[in-house]
């Protein structure tokens, strides 16, 4: 059995999704388990309505009709979705009433496009000769918590799905699984976090034991670089998880960060490819080294961010003081993704700018307090990082030339990222140099 799973971009239409299905009709001997996205740009669309709602204002007919062109493109019934259209509706007259939008408000609505989807994909599948069904993925026992917007299943998850794929998908049949949603135990729905649907994927793979999850979109696998800003970015044919999953976290633009722990837990393979080139063998992510592998494995980038920088004399020789700042931190929901110290000040970046913001008043009371917004962090990753004489002169030497100033660095002992701060408009000078001659030279 493999999973695979199909991005916004690989449903975003009739066209792609013929793709879709001459792609699972060729692995249809190793009975595949389709996890399947929203059609390119329903979710943001349903955000946007959600929002627009609790302002008072009236927006579901927009995104209903959108829903509708692509459902009418596939010859799809009016009635396939009529009861999710009504139930749409019927919600986002409720948050015009209150006039407030929770975080389970948004989850429910955030759920409707990937159950619309695998509801016109599997009607589209069988009608082309290719027997499909659509199931949300509660009703294969993905039952999560009640952390809505980063929800988790919950344990024991594994034996319900494996039940629920043998006992509810006939032989010979196509499961089509939503994405990025899931259900609590009280019948709530919830969702694993935006572009989810590779966790997913992941979970369920690991749940049923799959010899592979196939995580396909529109790239050649992961690349050495963003393809947008790198037109000359390369396809790397294998990685170990740890420099996917740094990668994903850094910026990544292929797989949702947490994708890669239920794959690393269960040692199966992650292939990535493009569902616009099947053909191309992709990317393969797995627990071993790769005997061929580069001195750099790809850079990646997550711009948006804040550094905060706390200076204080205070912190000279005494013991105990960077937990007492790390202990704010934590206290205000910030996520850290780097820090650098010294004697009298520690710098701290985070992709929640808003957590740092509040926290500098209780920071306040220990030292001067600085905080800096659009920041980039920039991570060079690769497996042999650690024991390349010189490499890290050498990355430094590239961002100089390129005229831009490091305002921030780590690179841990026996470390796979080199990792630094720069200004988000520094991001299309200094990659390409760094490709060049990192990976072109």
């Amino acid at each position: 059995m493999i999973v695979m799973k199909f991005g916004g971009s690989s449903v975003a239409n009739r066209e792609q999704i013929e793709k879709v299905m001459a792609i699972v009709a060729h692995y249809r001997d190793r009975q595949p388990v389709v996890v399947a996205s929203a059609h390119k740009g329903i979710t943001d669309a349903l955000i946007d309505a959600a929002r627009a709602a609790a302002g008072g204002a009236d927006a579901g007919e927009r995104v209903i009709a959108k829903q509708s062109e692509i459902a009418s493109s596939l010859d799809c019934s009016p009635e396939l979705l009529a009861p999710l259209f009504a139930e749409i509706r019927d919600l986002l007259r409720g948050i015009k009433l209150v006039k407030e939008l929770s975080p389970r408000s948004l989850d429910y609505i955030s759920s409707f496009g990937e159950r619309m989807s695998t509801r016109c994909i599997a009607d589209f599948f069988g009608r082309m000769g290719l027997p499909s069904m659509a199931f949300d993925s509660w009703e294969l026992g993905f039952v999560t918590d009640s952390n809505f917007g980063r929800a988790r299943p919950l344990p024991g998850f594994e034996a319900r799905m494996r039940e629920g794929l043998k006992s509810k998908v006939p032989a010979g049949m196509v499961a089509i699984v939503t994405g990025f949603v899931g259900m609590n135990e009280r019948g709530e729905i919830t969702t694993v976090g935006r572009n989810g649907s590779d966790l997913t994927a992941s979970l369920v793979g690991a749940a049923v034991g799959a010899d592979e999850v196939q995580i396909w979109s529109d790239t050649d696998g992961v690349m050495t670089a963003d393809p947008s800003v790198v037109p000359s970015a390369l396809s790397i044919p294998s990685m170990r998880f740890d420099e996917a999953a740094e990668l994903a976290y850094f910026g990544s633009r292929v797989l949702h960060p947490a994708t890669l722990l239920p794959a690393m837990g269960s040692d199966i393979p992650v292939r990535v490819m493009n569902t616009n080139r099947p053909a191309h063998p992709g990317t393969v992510i797995t627990g071993k080294a790769s005997p061929d592998a580069r001195q750099v494995t790809s850079i990646a980038y997550k711009e948006r961010q804040g550094v905060l920088t706390l200076k204080s004399v205070r912190m000279f020789e005494q013991v105990g003081f960077l937990a007492e700042v790390l202990a704010i931190i934590a206290r205000h929901h910030a996520d850290i993704d780097m820090i650098s110290t010294s004697e009298v000040s520690v710098s701290i970046s985070s992709y929640n700018v808003r957590a740092l913001e509040s926290a500098m008043e209780e920071l306040r009371g220990l030292g001067e307090v600085e905080l800096l917004r659009n920041k980039t962090i920039m991570s060079i990753v690769g497996q042999q990082l650690a024991h390349t004489r010189g490499i890290g002169g050498r990355i430094l030497q590239c961002i100089a030339e390129a005229g831009v100033n490091v305002e921030m660095m780590t690179f841990g002992m026996h470390s796979i990222n080199f990792t630094v701060v720069i200004d988000d408009g520094d991001i299309a000078k200094v990659v390409p140099v760094l490709h060049r001659r990192l990976f072109e030279s």
